[in-house]
C-alpha cells in the first residue's frame, strides 16, 4: 500500500489504527514498515501503539481533541475543567484535554496535544454521555454535573467556596440540580456532598443577580 492508498482508504478520517491495515494482509511486516517510514517522513503522527492521525497538510479534517482523548485511551470520557469549558461553564480556554477513566492516570504529550487521564473508581465511571462535539463527530463526554463533580473529586480542597467561586462558574442555569445531587449521592463522599450546598448557593446567587 502507498499513502495515496492510505488517504483513499481513510476518506474524511484522520485517525486510524494499524489493525485497519493489517486486517487481511499476507506481510503484516511490510505495513508496519511502511508506517514507520510515513511517520518518520512527517506524513502520519504516532499518538500511542497502534493509533495514528494523518497529519497536516494531508489530513482532510483536523480532528477535534475530544475525539483524540477518546482513541487514546478506549474507556475513558472527557471532564473537569474540558468539559465545563467545552459547555462554557467556565471562562478560560483548556489547551490540556482532561478525561476519566477506570485504567492507570497519566499524561500522553501528542502532536495533537496533551491529554491527561485521571483515575477513579470503576463503579463512578458514570454520568457522559455521547455527545456531537463537531460536525459530524461525537465522543464521550460527561454530562456538566459530572464534570463538575468530578473536578471537585480530583481538586484538593475542591469543595470550598474560595475554589468552586474562583472557577468563575457562569452559565449555572444549564445545570440540573436533581441530577447534580443524584451524582453526587454516588460518591458516598462528604466532600462531595458539601460541594452540592456551595454549588446550589452559587446557582442561588446567578438567579438573583439576573433578576436585578
Amino acid at each position: 500500500m502507498d499513502f495515496k492508498h492510505l488517504l483513499a482508504l481513510l476518506g474524511d478520517e484522520t485517525l486510524f489504527e494499524s489493525a485497519l491495515l493489517l486486517a487481511g494482509v499476507v506481510d503484516p511486516d511490510y505495513v508496519r514498515l511502511q508506517l514507520t517510514r510515513w511517520k518518520n517522513d512527517g506524513r502520519i503522527y504516532q499518538l500511542r501503539r497502534g493509533l495514528y492521525a494523518v497529519a497536516p497538510p494531508y489530513q482532510k479534517n483536523k480532528p477535534h481533541p475530544f475525539v483524540v482523548a477518546n482513541n487514546i485511551v478506549r474507556a475513558s470520557y472527557v471532564s473537569c475543567q474540558s468539559a465545563l469549558a467545552f459547555y462554557g461553564m467556565i471562562p478560560e480556554n483548556v489547551h490540556q484535554t482532561t478525561s476519566v477513566t477506570g485504567k492507570r492516570p497519566g499524561i500522553w504529550e501528542t502532536p495533537l496535544g496533551a491529554y491527561q487521564y485521571r483515575h477513579i473508581k470503576p463503579e463512578l465511571l458514570r454520568g457522559y454521555r455521547l455527545t456531537e462535539v463537531s460536525a459530524g463527530r461525537n465522543a464521550l463526554v460527561a454530562a456538566p454535573e459530572k464534570a463538575l463533580l468530578d473536578l471537585v473529586y480530583f481538586q484538593p480542597q475542591g469543595d470550598t467556596p474560595a475554589y468552586l467561586q474562583g472557577l468563575r462558574l457562569q452559565n449555572l442555569d444549564t445545570l440540573d440540580l436533581e441530577k447534580l445531587e443524584s451524582q453526587a449521592a454516588r460518591f458516598g463522599s462528604p466532600k462531595i456532598s458539601r460541594s452540592v450546598g456551595v454549588i446550589r448557593s452559587l446557582v442561588q446567587a446567578e438567579r438573583e443577580y439576573e433578576t436585578l
